[in-house]
């Protein structure tokens, strides 16, 4: 179902409001022109190798951008309408293409309509929006996963189902190019499936994805009508099984990957705005690289977490403020970024290079060839093409027959024996 330029994206990620330094506790929501900032990166963007700008929240909200006042209006911390237009046109002049990320499961509880109903009961024009229980003291309403600032729609009503069609429009209309679609798990997927094929109508190339942690993720994407949803269980198994030198992890999560592959194209990542670094999660750091040679050779559609592409730390916290680490600001200009993060760049631009000379492995099954806890050969292949990867967690340079006439076009450093595997290094190869 998906668009066909999707098999050839590859998203930058930024969480707008945490790289711009905007203040996310709600102590300042003045108007700040911040979103020129980020355009002044999108050359960033294109060196990186990306062919696409996936945004963070950009609309109105009381802190952090999850919880949305208003869904029409660029948040005043970012700027306005006219450095929205002005960042899309720049992306669009580069060949970037441009992701929003939608709430619609919930609302900040500063959204007007919910404030009406707050204050005028259940006779208010849009109470019958959310799940109010009645009654003294005060009304109750149910919220995201106990949140008491995100305040849960009424997905039953089909006015919500207009209001969240007619917004997606809006912006697909301005120019962006698809939508990342939040918390999408918690939303009943009967809902997209109302949702969904009316903004298609209008804007048959729109990419939707939804962002689902848990749950058969095959299932969900047919019965909601959704393009993709993240692939979580990919995303875990890499970052496990490269700490706990345990490769049958990874092999267990690719069989599940292809069964995904059957039914639609996984989004796929190693990092994102809600998880802690990949840097900080590795318990040796000489696997990062392993780590993106996966993202990058498997099926899916990759995204890169802005900061991912310098080895940036960061450990996310289950507390008040604790997704700052994860969300920081970037400098004004690339140049000032930390020199000891450029040979992770350059890895990252080569390994993006590799998968856009490869546009086929979007859609690839992955084959284990040769299986031990620390380490695992693979062919990712589609038809009659095919690549060979090879990682290896041990300290012993190694060797394997599949590679024997195969030519290397990739690798994290030369061995000492022709086509041999580097100590705690990966190769990638074409089949002779």
């Amino acid at each position: 179902m998906e668009p066909q330029w999707v098999q050839y994206a590859i998203w930058w990620h930024v969480y707008p409001l945490g790289f711009t330094g905007a203040d996310t506790t709600g102590t300042d929501r003045g108007l700040t022109h911040r979103l020129p900032r980020l355009e002044k990166w999108l050359d960033h963007a294109v060196r990186l190798g990306a062919s696409g700008l996936a945004l963070g929240p950009i609309f109105t909200s009381s802190t952090h951008g999850y919880d949305t006042i208003d869904h029409r209006r660029i948040d005043p911390r970012l700027g306005d309408d006219k450095d929205f237009d002005d960042l899309v046109a720049a992306a669009h002049a580069r060949g970037l293409r441009v992701l929003l990320d939608g709430v619609f499961n919930h609302v900040g509880r500063d959204f007007p309509a919910f404030q009406r109903a707050l204050r005028y009961g259940p006779n208010a024009p849009e109470a019958d929006w959310f799940r109010f229980s009645w009654g003294a003291p005060e009304a109750r309403y149910d919220t995201f996963e106990g949140h008491p600032g995100l305040v849960t729609l009424d997905h039953a009503n089909p006015a919500v189902a207009d209001y969240v069609t007619d917004v997606m429009g809006h912006w697909l209309a301005r120019g962006v190019d698809g939508w990342r679609l939040d918390a999408a798990y918690a939303v009943p997927a009967e809902f997209w499936a109302t949702v969904l094929p009316r903004v298609r109508q209008a804007h048959p190339e729109a990419y939707l994805v939804g962002e689902v942690i848990h749950g058969d993720y095959g299932a969900i994407v047919a019965e909601s009508g959704l393009d993709s949803v993240t692939q979580y269980e990919l995303w875990k198994a890499i970052w496990s099984s490269l700490s706990d030198r345990n490769l049958f992890e990874l092999a267990w999560a690719f069989e599940r990957h292809n069964a995904y592959l059957d039914v639609f194209t996984p989004q796929t990542f190693v990092g994102n705005h809600d998880v802690t670094r990949l840097a900080s999660r590795l318990t040796d750091e000489r696997h990062l690289g392993h780590a993106l040679v996966v993202l990058l050779t498997t099926g899916g559609t990759p995204s890169i977490y802005y900061g991912d592409e310098y080895a940036f730390r960061g450990v996310k916290e289950e507390r008040a403020g604790g997704d700052d680490a994860i969300r920081p600001a970037y400098p004004d200009d690339p140049a000032q970024l930390p020199e000891d993060g450029s040979a992770t760049f350059r890895l990252h631009q080569d390994l993006i290079g590799l998968r856009r000379r490869h546009p086929w492995l979007h859609r690839a099954r992955t084959r284990v060839v040769d299986l031990a806890n620390e380490h695992l050969v693979y062919e990712s292949a589609d038809g009659d093409d095919r690549l060979i990867v090879a990682l290896n967690l041990s300290d012993s340079e190694l060797t394997h027959r599949s590679l024997d006439s195969a030519t290397v076009i990739g690798r994290s450093e030369p061995a000492d024996n022709g086509n041999a595997i580097p100590a705690n290094g990966w190769l990638i190869a074409e089949p002779g």
